[in-house]
């Protein structure tokens, strides 16, 4: 009988560990100004605001746009102020400090599946 109670037990924290999987890796990304690691949890559609522009872009368009922020704002650090979940989505809001100024960033993700997709970057300058 124990063993009935073990397993499911079992797979609920390891399904907890799957699922912050991807935000402590978007935010790790975050951290190393990788536009590529952090494409890798693009939705299909992923809407970006940036203080000088917003839109949402394709998976591909998205990597640009990023890739070109990063390019302009190298990243020193990005530091986590609150991060949370509910009912299978994600959020994080943390200051993104980079060679031109700090940016209030917020970064919404959604379950998808088996897996958490990137679905919203904004980019707000503090």
């Amino acid at each position: 009988m124990k063993h009935f109670l073990v397993l499911p037990v079992l797979v609920v924290f390891l399904s907890s560990l799957i699922v912050n999987a991807g935000i402590d890796e978007v935010v790790a990304a975050m951290k190393a100004g990788n536009s590529v690691m952090v494409a890798k949890y693009f939705d299909n559609v992923v809407d970006i605001s940036m203080p000088d522009k917003s839109n949402s872009y394709s998976k591909s368009q998205a990597e640009m746009v990023i890739k070109d922020f990063f390019t302009s704002n190298p990243v020193k650090s990005f530091e986590i102020i609150h991060k949370g979940e509910n009912a299978g989505s994600q959020f994080c809001i943390g200051t993104l400090q980079t060679k031109n100024g700090a940016f209030r960033t917020t970064i919404f993700m959604k379950k998808k599946g088996d897996i958490q997709v990137l679905q919203e970057l904004r980019f707000e300058n503090r």
